[in-house]
């Protein structure tokens, strides 16, 4: 077995931390006089203003690109000059280290108009006015997203991030719809034909309700396919309407002009491609059977009270209700007749004592009893009122209260009243 003497170096490397390591670059470069106070020319690239004020952008020529701070302070000494992407410009800072990304920026402290704008957005212009003059952006045209969509296309490409974050979007969303991806190139020199490919095998094949034309945040170069004349005019002209979702929120592209709808960003595109939800639907759902409930309950009650009056109106007809009324109504008529007809007795009763009292006082007979009598002929029977024309040797029969008498009369007198 061989062994190897390995000599220790004199002079030992250092070992460094990365902090340690990014503040040594940092140190280097700010001491560096010519790059504390200089100027650069470039056009603008990924160009963003947050809501600090601060403004973010990057530097880009054909061979690089420098990454660029202008802070709040300084944004003032623009005078009006508005940035944008593909913009020519002249800038003058000094360059740092942003330690916890390990990159190098240029702080902007001025910045110049360049001596024109960059070809790119130049171009951008260019195509911009000549499609805005043929009205392709006009509002008429513009169709409206369907709330419910059953299916939704989807353009973009197949391994990019925009993918998955629509797709979770859509899952979340509206896991009943189903999806149709077309995939397709969406950068570089191919990038236009693959996309109008992509949007033409959607509308023929699959005929989708909705498409999601989407990419993720880039520079002006990285999103130009999205200029492109045959890209804006595909889809100007397809069949299914469109909602872009390309780039981030600051990001304009031709096919946003002259889409159906815009979206900021692909995420966002999905979530305008659904305006109702899953949980929407549940909640219709939820709402749509309480809702049946309270008219079930309300029309079951209304049946019951209903029944309950056809039930006494038929209570009210029955033939047993009507017997009993009509027994119970003969014997209310009994029941008055008997005591009219008691009534009608007791009253002729009386009558009849009184027309008795009325008789007993009018009978000759009780005048008897009150010591006179009655003389009649005893030839003829006939009543006797005077003596006159009675002659002596007449025979007169007497009729007394208790028995009789025949009488002969032997003498007559006559008697003033």
């Amino acid at each position: 077995m061989v062994s190897v003497l390995v000599q220790p170096a004199l002079f030992e490397a250092p070992r460094l931390s990365v902090s340690e390591f990014t503040r040594r670059i940092r140190r280097l470069i700010e001491g560096d006089p010519s790059l504390s106070n200089v100027w650069v020319q470039a056009e603008i690239s990924n160009f963003s203003r947050p809501a600090s004020g601060h403004l973010y952008f990057t530097l880009k020529d054909n061979g690089a690109s420098l990454r660029c701070v202008m802070w709040k302070s300084d944004v003032k000494k623009l005078h009006g000059l508005e940035l944008q992407d593909g913009m020519a410009v002249e800038v003058h800072g000094k360059t740092t280290v942003y330690e916890p990304g390990g990159q190098y920026q240029l702080i902007v402290d001025l910045i110049e108009a360049g001596s024109g704008e960059g070809a790119l957005f130049a171009e951008f212009i260019r195509l911009k006015n000549k499609f805005e003059s043929e009205g392709l952006f006009s509002d008429d045209r513009k169709r409206k997203i369907p709330a419910l969509p059953q299916t939704i296309g989807l353009v973009t490409s197949s391994t990019g991030a925009a993918l998955q974050d629509v797709l979770n979007v859509l899952k979340r969303r509206l896991p009943t719809a189903r999806v149709v991806l077309s995939p397709t190139a969406v950068q570089g020199v191919d990038a236009p034909v693959s996309i109008v490919k992509a949007l033409r095998l959607l509308n023929e094949m699959v005929k989708p309700d909705v498409i999601i034309l989407a990419r993720g945040g880039g520079s002006i170069e990285d999103l130009w396919a999205f200029n492109d004349e045959e890209v804006v005019r595909a889809v100007s002209s397809s069949p299914a309407p469109i909602i872009t979702g390309v780039g981030h929120e600051t990001d304009f592209t031709l096919v946003d002009f002259v889409s159906d709808l815009r979206a900021p960003t692909p995420t966002a595109a999905a979530e305008l491609a659904t305006p109702i939800t899953v949980i929407d639907l549940l909640s219709d759902i939820v709402g749509t059977r309480r809702l049946l409930d309270t008219l079930l309950s309300t029309k079951i009650s209304e049946l019951r009270s209903e029944l309950g009056s056809i039930k006494l109106g038929l209570r009210y007809l029955s033939p047993d209700r009507l017997l009993h009324d009509q027994i119970q109504r003969i014997d209310d008529l009994l029941l008055r007749s008997s005591r009219a007809i008691n009534q009608t007795i007791m009253l002729e009763k009386t009558r009849l004592r009184g027309i008795n009292q009325s008789l007993g006082t009018l009978n000759p007979l009780s005048i008897l009893e009150r010591g006179y009598s009655i003389v009649s002929r005893k030839i003829d029977g006939k009543i006797i009122h005077s003596s006159k024309n009675i002659l002596p040797g007449t025979s007169l029969h007497v009729r007394l209260a208790a028995g009789s008498l025949d009488v002969s009369v032997q003498e007559t007198y006559l008697e003033e009243a």
